[in-house]
């Protein structure tokens, strides 16, 4: 799959999630196969640009892999403000969020809320166009509720815009994350557009994704949740769709050395005080059906201190997995 002028990998991508896809988390998924990551997304406000927050999101220095940011907003001209700035710090890809259900960002008419108004939804996206000289994306869902999913007039807007890539979420804004995602409206808006189309929803082993690809005739999957605590899933998946067959799941030693590593990345992204508290939520999902994790993981949440975080991890993966 093509994006622009930049050939990804592999036509399976990660989805950007607002406290999961940071730099750290971006750059082992990357590592374990997916074509793409994209960043979480960035508030076109730059009232918070200067913020602890904001400035770790918009760092790529030393990022291996294309550089997709996602940025969020309502107003054309600081969405096209927002685009140049990350630019110019290195983005290579700018993707604009009309996905997001979050109440938080959807008051502000961003996010998902944005598909309920059409004629502002193309002034947002022929600005951002116009603005930078990368290629431009769109991540939307079906519509703002099941009586109303608009996903194919968003997608011919953003066609005739200029936009390079849709990736679509397989649900409405009312739906949140409840239920299952449903594929048909993605199968269409694949046959009313021709630029690529990216399916989004529900997806968590290899077998669905061959069968959500086989069924919308998408050019891309994107994984967001199955990849929490799963980041072997970008392999599994990647090698699924090429060879038809299964690869070997992540070995016990695999999956402590992933994990211990990802921690130590996480203490040397944010800081010892803040990347010990952002730890404690990804080894929460890595625990999450393994032996003896609902235990450790309340043993980890107390933990203070890097170097005892990891001492712990190390502790747990030679003693309780290899029972």
């Amino acid at each position: 799959m093509r994006i622009g002028q930049y050939q990804l990998n592999n036509n399976v991508i990660l989805a950007p999630m607002a406290g999961v896809t940071d730099q750290p988390f971006r750059q082992l998924c990357h590592e374990l196969g997916a074509g793409l990551t994209v960043s979480e997304m960035l508030s076109s406000n730059p009232k918070v640009w200067n913020t602890d927050k904001s400035r770790q999101r918009m760092d790529h220095s030393g990022e291996l892999g294309i550089r997709a940011v996602q940025i969020a907003g309502s107003e054309p001209q600081l969405m096209a403000e927002a685009a140049r700035v990350n630019v110019a710090m290195g983005a290579q890809i700018i993707d604009i969020n009309m996905g997001c259900p979050a109440k938080k960002v959807n008051k502000k008419l961003a996010g998902s809320a944005l598909m309920q108004h059409p004629d502002l939804v193309e002034e947002i996206l022929v600005a951002v166009v116009n603005a930078v000289d990368v290629p431009v994306t769109l991540k939307t869902r079906t519509g703002w509720e099941p009586a109303h999913k608009n996903g194919i007039e968003i997608a011919r807007i953003a066609e005739r815009s200029g936009i390079q890539s849709l990736a679509i979420h397989g649900r409405t804004r009312a739906c949140m994350y409840k239920g299952e995602a449903e594929y048909d409206t993605i199968k269409a808006i694949k046959q009313a557009v021709s630029i690529p189309v990216v399916a989004n929803g529900d997806i968590r082993r290899p077998e669905q994704a061959r069968q959500v690809l086989d069924y919308t005739g998408a050019d891309a999957i994107m994984i967001g949740r199955g990849a929490q605590g799963n980041p072997w899933l970008f392999r599994e998946i990647e090698h699924y769709l090429r060879h038809g067959t299964h690869c070997p799941q992540p070995s016990n030693d695999e999956v402590a050395t992933t994990v211990i590593s990802h921690v130590r990345r996480l203490h040397q992204f944010y800081g010892e005080y803040q990347g010990v508290r952002i730890a404690r939520k990804h080894v929460g999902w890595y625990l999450n059906e393994r032996t003896g994790g609902r235990e450790m993981r309340q043993q980890f949440n107390r933990i203070e201190s890097p170097n005892e975080q990891l001492d712990s991890l190390e502790h747990y993966f030679v003693t309780v997995e290899k029972r």
